[in-house]
């Protein structure tokens, strides 16, 4: 099943299924544990990110391909670091490049697949840790490279937490209709240029094994959004670099999952900025 979250047209958050571009059949319940298809209709009257995430683990350097363009060695353990939930955007809105990144270019696109738990999970083996996952949805991990390396204090969170840059969407698809999630392309497509073809079968670390090692003496909610690393082909990487500038549209593709797509502009064209 593919799951949207939606504005309906009296304001209220809703849950639906069956998206046709204008409206989607209702889902009432607990969309983690048990929920009911109704037969209404409702208005799309926008579309809002899947989950507003508990909270948002990433994993770096994890496509082989990917580590061997940045020149560094693969990762023995998983590579983990944070972004903050309110970086989260939905599918159709744009994306900002800070005022504090416009003068030197440096936002980058990272096309993904995000993973989402349903329950709380602690300590989970590999062999029993897709059983806590709600579904699975395209995500957009972009990075600010001159923070994320320089400007972060060794850290990389602040690089990678600034406002809309962590796309997703536009639904949750459930796990019975994706299978095997290391057996997926993912792309990324920016002005209809392919930049990114990867597939989970390079990553280094299966989700199995993602949500496994996460969850060690560490409980993961119900709505944790976990990102499994970026396939070859970022623009950092690229001779000469490649960097999203206002004007772009940069779409995530994954196989039986989805394409996400936002366009690029300027913090200071977003009326949301006071």
């Amino acid at each position: 099943m593919q799951i949207i979250r939606f504005m309906t047209k009296e304001k209220k958050i809703a849950w639906g299924t069956d998206y046709d571009g204008h409206t989607a059949a209702l889902l009432t319940g607990d969309i983690f544990s048990s929920f009911t298809r109704m037969g209404q209709k409702e208005v799309v009257q926008k579309l809002l990110p899947p989950i507003q995430p508990a909270a948002i683990f990433c994993i770096g350097l994890n496509y082989r391909l990917h580590a061997r363009e940045t020149g560094m060695e693969l990762p023995p353990y998983p590579v983990v670091f944070m972004k903050n939930p309110g970086s989260v955007a939905a599918h159709g809105e744009p994306i900002q490049i800070p005022d504090s990144c416009s003068k030197i270019p440096e936002v980058d696109y990272e096309a993904e697949l995000g993973v989402i738990i349903k329950s709380p999970v602690k300590n989970v083996s590999e062999a029993n840790a897709l059983e806590h996952v709600l579904g699975y949805t395209c995500a957009n991990d972009v990075s600010a490279r001159r923070w994320q390396k320089n400007a972060g204090g060794g850290q990389w969170v602040k690089g990678k937490s600034f406002d809309t840059f962590c796309p997703m969407g536009p639904a949750l698809v459930t796990p019975d209709e994706v299978g095997d999630p290391q057996d997926l392309m993912v792309e990324c497509i920016l002005n209809k240029k392919k930049m990114q073809q990867g597939h989970t079968g390079d990553m280094i670390f299966s989700v199995a094994q993602i949500i496994s090692y996460l969850s060690q003496s560490a409980t993961l909610l119900p709505g944790t959004l976990i990102l499994t690393g970026t396939p070859a082909g970022v623009g950092f990487a690229r001779k000469p670099p490649i960097y999203l500038t206002p004007g772009d549209v940069v779409e995530t593709r994954i196989e039986k999952i989805g394409r996400l797509e936002n366009r690029v502009i300027s913090e200071r064209l977003d009326a949301r900025v006071k």
